[in-house]
């Protein structure tokens, strides 16, 4: 009921609905990547799936954030997320990062079980606008955990004007989520390419 309550919410103060235009909202494990610019993102890319999407739907979340107080009881009993770790990026601490970037990566195929899907944000961090900043590495490691899984890009639009970076409060403002046509990796394609072209697939997305 919470969730189901933020969920409308979250489309009353967005007014977004979802735009499939390459894709149809069906009953199968997907990871759902998409640009980030604000905290609502998540929370609107979820509200605007199919209630049967929505309860085997998990937000991907940086325990940083979401990892402590209420933020963490919505992120984890009402939405069932996911928390992660971001890396602090300091050359002296390289292959500590390795390794822990690894353990992420399996964690975060571990959640998928046999029937949920995700949403995730590759950029790693919120952009201040609507350009798409390079992808993180950890999208590529994840697929090729789970290759069954399909990619579907995500263009989430006008959401860093509602709730922009370092704002509390929500200001109205018509927004849009557009989901397009799947991915996946190629059979020998590289790390680099694969990333550039999952960046492509959500910037081609974004409406002139």
């Amino acid at each position: 009921m919470i969730a189901g309550g933020l969920a409308g919410l979250a489309r009353l103060v967005s007014g977004a609905t979802g735009r499939w235009v390459g894709c149809r909202p069906e009953p199968r494990q997907r990871i759902y990547f998409a640009n980030h610019t604000s905290h609502l993102d998540f929370v609107v890319l979820w509200a605007t799936l199919p209630p049967t999407l929505r309860r085997l739907t998990r937000p991907v979340a940086a325990e940083d954030y979401w990892g402590a107080g209420l933020r963490h009881y919505v992120i984890t009993r009402v939405f069932d997320g996911v928390l992660v770790p971001r890396g602090s990026g300091r050359a002296a601490e390289r292959s500590a990062q390795v390794d822990a970037a690894r353990r992420t990566v399996e964690r975060v195929a571990a959640a998928l079980g046999r029937e949920h899907s995700l949403i995730i944000f590759p950029e790693g961090t919120r952009g201040p606008g609507p350009e798409v900043a390079p992808f993180k590495s950890g999208l590529y490691h994840l697929c090729a955990l789970r290759p069954d899984v399909e990619l579907v890009p995500v263009y989430l639009e006008n959401l860093n004007r509602i709730l922009p970076k370092g704002e509390l409060l929500p200001v109205p403002f018509l927004s849009s989520v557009t989901f397009g046509v799947p991915i996946r990796v190629g059979a020998e394609e590289s790390k680099a390419a694969f990333l550039e072209r999952a960046r492509a697939a959500v910037t081609a997305l974004r409406r002139p």
